[in-house]
């Protein structure tokens, strides 16, 4: 059975990298002494190197050892061989193409839907849905496919933010743009607020974290699901 956390966030403000996430880390990763990071997405454009020594810095207290996937000659047999995965935030865009140019997304699929153990933040959480149109990341190069894995049966859009009444801002708000994504798909859409996350254990999704989320379904009015809560019904 499928064993997933989808973060909306890696850091919150005034704390380490996935310092917030250190509990259900360990409850994911029991077990597990080694996993492979996908440093893709490279936000602010640092190198595969640098984000996964970032990476394997926040795993360490918990006595997990991180690679890159880019080290491995053979990527998708390390897929294959792996104990469990982390996917960092950064560009949605570029991390997509990268996983589909290099034929990746599949064996990470796969992988994932046998049991091994998964997190995502931001761009790595959009790729647990079902494609990363609700991403709001700049498209920096051109993916493919907009098609992600699948892994749960709606799509993601980290960061949510709500209006911030009396703001003069004349532009589109989330909302707006979900509900644009909504008059050409019928894909339902969480938007998930920062120190939250989906997670994924024996055929349940539930919303956890401290705060609730925005859930948006095509031909609905949005409304607000707290946390604790099954996400099971989106489909």
């Amino acid at each position: 059975m499928k064993h997933i956390v989808l973060a909306s966030t890696s850091t919150l403000f005034g704390e380490a990298y996935l310092a917030y996430l250190q509990p259900v880390m360990a409850t994911l990763y029991q077990g597990v002494g080694e996993i492979i990071f996908v440093p893709f997405a490279r936000p602010g454009g640092i190198s595969h190197d640098a984000y996964t020594a970032k990476a394997a810095a926040a795993f360490a207290p918990l006595g997990i050892r991180v690679t890159g996937l880019h080290t491995f000659a053979d990527p998708a047999a390390a897929i294959s061989q792996a104990q469990g995965f982390f996917t960092g935030g950064g560009n949605t865009f570029l991390l997509v193409k990268q996983l589909h140019e290099l034929q990746l997304m599949q064996p990470l699929k796969a992988a994932v839907e046998s049991g091994k153990p998964y997190m995502g933040c931001s761009a790595g959480s959009n790729i647990g849905g079902i494609s990363m149109q609700t991403t709001n990341d700049m498209p920096i190069v051109y993916p493919p496919t907009f098609e992600t894995m699948g892994l749960i049966p709606f799509n993601l859009n980290p960061h949510y933010l709500d209006p911030i009444p009396g703001l003069p801002h004349m532009g589109e708000t989330r909302e707006t743009r979900i509900g644009e994504f909504h008059t050409q798909n019928t894909t339902p859409v969480l938007g998930l607020r920062e120190g939250s996350w989906v997670y994924v254990k024996d055929g349940t999704i539930t919303l956890e974290g401290t705060l609730s989320a925005r859930i948006f379904e095509a031909g609905k009015a949005p409304y607000e699901l707290e946390a604790g809560s099954s996400l099971s019904f989106l489909r």
